[in-house]
């Protein structure tokens, strides 16, 4: 009870875990429609290129949220825009798209450092046990909101992810869900920043939905275990960091990985010792 009640004694150990769970709930259920309508790397593309954003917010002076939310939202349109008017396919470009924008961000960042001798390092890397009030609720806020607006648009959301050609049938507006989703993922990546940094947004985004897919066949279960996974992960992770003192966002990432390695072995289903198991049942089964 020591080595758990112990760090709580700490203020910036309370605010990391308090901060840390939300984050860990709006990447999770956003995590399972990426996971489920393949949008992986959309989510990777989007989490690098909102770097040049927050730069040019923290030399202009904005909010970093609004530098990051816009930045990440250009890719995204930018992305849709190269797709309809040339002959690359999408995981291409949004991965010229995405490399481009971070390589700027880095020139960006870089510069900045020089001529204000500011390092903007928290941004690549996350800075959760020193998050100051001011971004706690900025985090807290738009969180919030983005948590909000995916339980409202739920069933309208995942039938798009299934089935768009369905969804359209039923009078959905597809082109709406579409850039809707967009805006979500780049709302999602500004809150998880000041968590993981950068980096290591993605992981946040894509494995709790990865792990949950690979437990179970239901969607709401998915969202369910997707959440129990990111909180564990993230109070794993923040635990992990105060005692080896190590990166917060890493901690919590490798926690998470964790997670997917025992999922894939042992899920009841799908996991790869339970599909072992069926091929040597089949292999050895008498032929009638």
């Amino acid at each position: 009870m020591h080595w758990l009640t112990y760090p709580l004694q700490f203020k910036f150990m309370v605010n990391a875990l308090l901060i840390g769970a939300l984050v860990a709930v709006v990447c999770a259920m956003l995590s399972c429609f990426l996971v489920l309508k393949g949008w992986s790397l959309m989510g990777d593309a989007i989490s690098h290129a909102v770097l040049p954003g927050i730069v040019l917010a923290y030399q202009f002076g904005l909010p970093l949220p609004i530098g990051a939310f816009a930045s990440g939202l250009f890719c995204a349109l930018a992305t849709g825009w190269i797709k309809n008017n040339s002959r690359v396919k999408e995981d291409t470009i949004m991965g010229v798209v995405f490399t481009g924008l971070f390589g700027f961000g880095l020139v960006l960042m870089t510069r900045a450092a020089r001529e204000t001798e500011v390092h903007l390092n928290h941004i690549l890397f996350g800075n959760l046990l020193g998050i100051t009030p001011d971004l706690m609720w900025q985090t807290v806020i738009i969180g919030t909101i983005t948590l909000l607006i995916v339980l409202l648009k739920l069933r309208d959301l995942l039938l798009y992810c299934f089935d768009p050609s369905q969804a359209r049938v039923c009078g959905l507006n597809v082109t709406f869900l579409h850039y809707l989703l967009l805006v979500l993922l780049a709302m999602t990546v500004v809150t998880a920043l000041q968590a993981v940094g950068v980096i290591l947004v993605i992981a946040m985004l894509i494995t709790p939905g990865c792990v949950a897919f690979l437990l179970t066949d239901r969607f709401e279960r998915m969202i369910l275990i997707s959440c129990a996974s990111a909180l564990l992960s993230c109070i794993g992770g923040v635990y992990a960091s105060f005692y080896i003192n190590g990166s917060t966002g890493a901690c919590i990432v490798l926690v998470q990985a964790l997670q997917f390695i025992l999922a894939m072995f042992f899920a009841p289903k799908h996991g790869l010792l339970r599909r072992r198991m069926t091929q040597q049942t089949s292999a050895t089964a008498p032929e009638v």
